[in-house]
């Protein structure tokens, strides 16, 4: 068939024009339908042709003519059933490739962002939109127009037939109506509970150590019971709502195969019809109650589908396509301007940054210093371009850090964040950034950070997965990890958070030899810092405070000024670190978040 709609940026109105991008796929699935409901009819006129032809005839060759006719007819049906399937199931891969990569990064926008709507289900809502899509739901949309065909044939055989025909599809009809109302509302209220509970359950999941090393495990465990209660309440009172509805479905079909056949009766004991078109017209009329009693019994999976599909296009439509384009970054110079930068956060009444104006020259090393919740950390992911709510710019060589390609710009970038995340893969590829091919580069970014030995003690080098490393490796080596990892592939702009905190002076003297080697490649390095090594290395010294920039100076001259404001330094304090740097550290604070 046609290949369909390609669309890369997907919003909640794109999304449903994939879905129209189908029409000519849902066309050919009518059109099989049409042979495979037009077969249906075989066993009725079957039926007819046996009892009002061969039986009165008593025609052996007729009758075999008639079953080779039928079984012919009976493997049209089947081919057509089997083509509409088969169509249906390639749509369905269709639709998951072009939806799925924008439902992606739409989920990690939204987790990044922290925004209510960070629905860590998307993907499981599109497999069941897609399920939906490519099951009984369709084939009950396209066959319900047949329901009106078998009736009007019904009608031609007898009136009364029709008019009773019409009468049990109006009833079906009723009860699927009803069955909507009462289960739509609970269908809803079970999918809430589900990812309620399911949620609660791997929040905990994911703190396992802290729950047992605290032994909390009873009181975690009593909290989800309580979760789970509710949720097992509202599944039962579906479930039962379920049950009495399949019971009605099931009274009202068995009922009109007696009552039609009865009715079918009365007329050939009157000679209005024959005894065959009797026994046809009960096989015809469930025909025509199939396609209401399909869709009263997929009408579960399209309300699953139906707020599936709401999901999506509020996620979506709330995280629109961002400029991942394969544009090239140039090489940058790495000179950052910071022009009336305002961070904001939920549930605050104040910035947590205020209209900072900075300059920084390319190649500096900048120490970021502050007490406890100045917005030392903010600034650090503000200058990243990856705290959700900013004003004013973050501008990278003259341009705004949002109008890069965020693949590209990243890949220029380094960052180390306070709290490492080391995936799951091997030393290499975390080291690499999931990229391919770049050996040379990973060892020459463990060598830069004093790493190299220390991964060729592990038991696959390189290799070695972090899923068994992970669970081994202390807190300054996978710090140190991390360093090897925003380091990589020279960056331009490096913004390191606390480099130093879980490290021993090993790793702090190789810490200090990664910035120094920065500074003469020509890189950008912010550094948040708590502790006086790091300061030997920087050029300058922004003071942070209440959101604000208080002091930004030369470090010299903030030891010029703090000597001459506190007399010489004993020749230990001079040897120790360079004058000042004590009262720059004191005045930071103890580490922050």
């Amino acid at each position: 068939m046609s290949n369909s709609k390609q669309t890369d940026g997907v919003n909640a109105p794109e999304l449903k024009a994939i879905l129209l991008g189908f029409r000519r796929e849902v066309a050919w699935v009518a059109v099989f339908g049409i042979f495979s409901n037009l077969m249906m009819l075989t066993p009725t006129l079957y039926m007819m042709q046996v009892f009002d032809r061969v039986m009165l005839s008593n025609s052996e060759y007729t009758l075999a003519a008639l079953s080779m006719l039928a079984v012919v007819l009976y493997l049209v049906m089947g081919f057509a059933d089997w083509a509409r399937s088969r169509l249906l199931v390639r749509v369905g891969t269709r639709f998951d490739t072009l939806a799925q990569r924008q439902i992606f990064r739409a989920s990690f926008d939204a987790k990044l962002r922290s925004t209510t709507s960070a629905n860590p289900q998307a993907l499981n809502d599109l497999t069941q939109l897609r399920q939906f899509l490519t099951g009984n739901g369709i084939y009950a949309a396209v066959d319900t127009p047949w329901v009106l065909v078998f009736t009007a044939a019904l009608y031609l055989i007898h009136p009364w037939l029709g008019y009773a025909a019409a009468a049990f599809v109006v009833l079906m009809l009723g009860v699927a109506v009803i069955g909507s109302r009462v289960m739509g509302p609970l269908q809803e209220k079970v999918q809430a509970a589900q990812v309620d509970s399911n949620t609660y359950l791997a929040g905990k999941l994911r703190n396992a150590e802290t729950v047992e090393a605290f032994g909390m495990l009873k009181h975690f465990r009593r909290r989800w019971l309580s979760i789970h209660d509710r949720q097992t309440e509202v599944q039962s009172r579906a479930q039962e709502a379920t049950h009495r509805l399949q019971t009605v479905t099931k009274f009202v079909q068995y009922a009109q195969q007696s009552l039609v056949l009865a009715l079918g009766a009365v007329l050939a004991i009157n000679g209005q019809i024959s005894a065959g078109a009797m026994l046809a017209c009960n096989a015809l009329m469930g025909n025509a109650l199939r396609p209401i009693g399909l869709a009263a019994g997929s009408w579960g999976q399209f309300i699953d589908a139906r707020a599936a599909y709401r999901r999506i296009s509020k996620l979506l439509q709330e995280h629109p396509p961002r400029n991942d384009g394969a544009d090239e970054v140039p090489d940058l110079k790495g000179q950052v301007s910071l022009r009336g930068l305002v961070a904001k956060a939920a549930g605050r009444t104040q910035p947590i940054l205020k209209g900072i104006d900075l300059e920084f020259r390319a190649g500096e090393v900048v120490a970021i210093v502050g007490p406890s919740g100045a917005g030392k950390s903010t600034l650090a992911r503000c200058l990243m371009g990856i705290w959700p709510d900013t004003e004013g710019e973050v501008l990278i060589d003259g341009t705004p850090l949002q109008r890069w390609p965020r693949d590209a710009i990243g890949a220029r970038m380094g960052y180390l964040p306070q709290d490492i995340e080391l995936f799951e893969g091997t030393i290499e590829e975390n080291i690499a950034r999931f990229e391919d091919g770049r050996d040379e580069d990973v060892i020459q970014a463990a060598r830069r950070t004093g790493i190299h030995d220390m991964v060729l003690r592990m038991p696959r080098g390189y290799d070695t997965p972090m899923g068994e490393a992970g669970n081994t490796l202390s807190g300054g080596q996978r710090q140190r990890i991390g360093l090897a990892r925003a380091i990589f592939g020279d960056p331009a702009v490096v913004v390191l958070d606390e480099p130093n905190a879980s490290l021993d002076d090993a790793g702090e003297a190789a810490l200090v030899s990664a910035v120094r080697d920065l500074k003469t490649r020509g890189t950008t390095v912010f550094m948040i810092v708590h502790q006086q090594n790091l300061l030997a290395v920087a050029d300058r010294v922004l003071f942070l405070e209440n959101g604000q920039v208080t002091r930004f100076v030369p470090l010299v001259a903030q030891n010029q000024a703090n000597a001459n404001a506190g007399g010489a330094q004993s020749p230990s304090a001079s040897s120790a670190a360079p004058a000042g740097q004590n009262e720059i550290v004191a005045r930071a604070g103890p580490s922050t978040p």
